[in-house]
């Protein structure tokens, strides 16, 4: 197994600190030889070359960047735990890395994750969001914290991670004053014939319209098909057609596109799950998220 030499390491992160070899030779108190010798010996370990010259700089190449991104972060780790040991407090804040599914409204991830910030310690989140099967991945890797999700992890997916309930909440229907006006009347029955924007197929919303669809015997005329849901509603937003959101969000959809509800669909329910590795919460920020989706959002 090969091992990575953290003082070759530290010799590259400090002239990329720096700028230059000259400089780094006055923080590491090294001749220049040195220390281009052992960034040398770790560019012949790594198989990469973390340097090229332009003019009388050294500048990084993109394996370089990506080295010397990893460089900060041991370094920085090392300075906190030695802060750790002597009881100084670090003023690092907390990293959250939450992935957040396609079909999760933007607008909902903002309320579940806003309890995060409200803690005595700080933190910093970082959201990606992205296909189920790429976050369940990443969420193996221990790349992300935490899942966000209209749909549990199954059996059929081939990852170990728990599922946590967030809450339910129903499902309304949105548009434009011109379409909320004309379709109100007769709701839920007006929805047959009427322009309707739907989430595309093999979402949880979508199987769960379908079926209503099917039930009342309501057949809206599909205008358009969308993965991500935000987009979704920015059409929405310029008339193309009603839309389907949670009730738990009703207000902020509203607002944020300049819509009315036109209803509820009366058996229609959403549950949204945050998925994590760990089968019991115990980060202060997990925790937080849980409990005001509980407690507050989806009451």
């Amino acid at each position: 197994m090969a091992w990575l030499n953290y003082h070759h390491l530290l010799y590259f992160w400090t002239v990329a600190r720096e700028g230059s070899i000259a400089r780094a030779t006055q923080k590491l108190h090294l001749t220049q030889p040195t220390i281009s010798a052992q960034i040398h010996a770790l560019e012949e370990s790594l198989g990469e070359k973390l340097f090229l010259r332009s003019g009388r700089r050294l500048v990084l190449t993109e394996v370089g960047q990506v080295v010397y991104r990893y460089a900060e972060e041991i370094f920085t780790l090392g300075r906190e735990l030695q802060d750790v040991l002597a009881g100084r407090p670090t003023g690092r804040p907390v990293r959250l890395t939450v992935g957040i599914a396609d079909q999760v409204p933007k607008l909902l991830a903002h309320r579940l994750l806003a309890p995060a910030f409200g803690l005595t310690e700080p933190v910093h989140l970082v959201c990606r969001e992205g296909k189920l099967d790429r976050l369940f991945a990443d969420l193996t890797t221990h790349s992300l914290d935490l899942v966000l999700s209209d749909a549990p992890l199954t059996a059929d997916t081939r990852v170990r991670a728990f599922n946590h309930p967030l809450g339910e909440t129903g499902v309304s229907v949105f548009g434009v004053a011109p379409l909320a006006d004309k379709y109100r009347r007769g709701f839920p029955r007006s929805l047959d014939g009427a322009p309707f924007l739907l989430p595309t197929e093999g979402t949880s919303l979508r199987r769960s319209l379908e079926e209503w669809f099917d039930r009342e015997r309501v057949h809206p005329v599909v205008a358009a098909e969308f993965s991500d849901s935000a987009l979704l509603k920015v059409f929405g937003m310029g008339g193309v057609g009603l839309f389907a959101a949670p009730t738990a969000i009703a207000a902020d959809v509203r607002r944020q596109y300049e819509v009315k509800a036109l209803g509820t669909l009366e058996g229609v329910r959403e549950t949204f799950y945050a998925i994590t590795i760990e089968r019991r919460l115990r980060q202060p920020a997990l925790v937080a998220i849980m409990e005001a989706a509980r407690n507050r959002l989806f009451t």
